[in-house]
C-alpha cells in the first residue's frame, strides 16, 4: 500500500496516513466562555473536571482497519459519574485497575467522519496503567458498527479525508 497520502482539501502531503485523531477538550467545554475557564474548569491530559459537577476522562475508540496493519484511533472523551471519577482517581497507578468493571458514560467529541457523535452511549473499559481507557461506543451508532466489524483501508481514506477537511473549515 501507498504510505504517501495527500489531503485532498489543502493538499498536504503526509509521511503515511495520519490514522490517530483527537480533541484536547470535552465538547462542553467549548461551551464556556473564554474568560470563565480559568474559575469553572480543571482539566489534566485525561480528566476534566467543569463547574465542580460535570465530570470528563479521555479514552480511545479504536476501528480495526481489516485490510491494514494498523487501526484508525479517536482519543475522545467521555462523561463519567462524580462516583466513577472518584473511584478512577484512586485506581490510576493501580495495576489491579484492568480488573475494575466498566462504566458508563456519553460521549463527549464530535467525530467529523461519523456525523453527530455527541452523546453517543458508550462504555469505558480501564486499560494499563500508562494507558488511557478503551471506549466501546453503542453498536446501534455507525460507529459502533465499525467499531465491532472493522472497516476496510479504502473507507479509512475515506474518513480521514472527512476528517481533515473538517478540520480545516474549522
Amino acid at each position: 500500500m501507498d504510505t504517501s497520502f495527500t489531503c485532498m482539501c489543502c493538499g498536504k502531503s503526509y509521511e503515511g496516513v495520519p490514522l490517530c485523531f483527537g480533541t484536547d477538550f470535552p465538547y462542553h467545554y467549548f461551551a464556556i466562555p473564554e474568560d470563565e475557564i480559568a474559575a469553572r474548569v480543571e482539566i489534566t491530559e485525561s480528566l476534566c473536571v467543569i463547574d465542580e459537577a460535570y465530570f470528563f476522562h479521555r479514552g480511545r475508540i479504536t476501528i480495526p482497519i481489516i485490510d491494514h496493519d494498523e487501526n484508525l484511533i479517536f482519543n475522545v472523551w467521555t462523561t463519567i459519574s462524580r462516583e466513577n471519577f472518584e473511584i478512577r482517581n484512586t485506581i490510576w497507578n493501580d495495576a489491579e485497575r484492568i480488573n475494575h468493571p466498566p462504566c458508563f458514560g456519553w460521549l463527549q467529541t464530535n467525530i467529523p467522519a461519523y456525523g453527530n457523535t455527541i452523546n453517543i452511549k458508550t462504555m469505558v473499559h480501564e486499560n494499563e496503567v500508562g494507558l488511557i481507557p478503551d471506549v466501546e461506543v453503542d453498536p446501534e451508532h455507525p460507529i459502533g458498527q465499525n467499531q465491532l466489524n472493522g472497516i476496510t483501508y479504502q473507507t479509512a481514506l475515506e474518513k480521514v479525508q472527512l476528517i481533515l477537511s473538517s478540520l480545516h473549515a474549522g
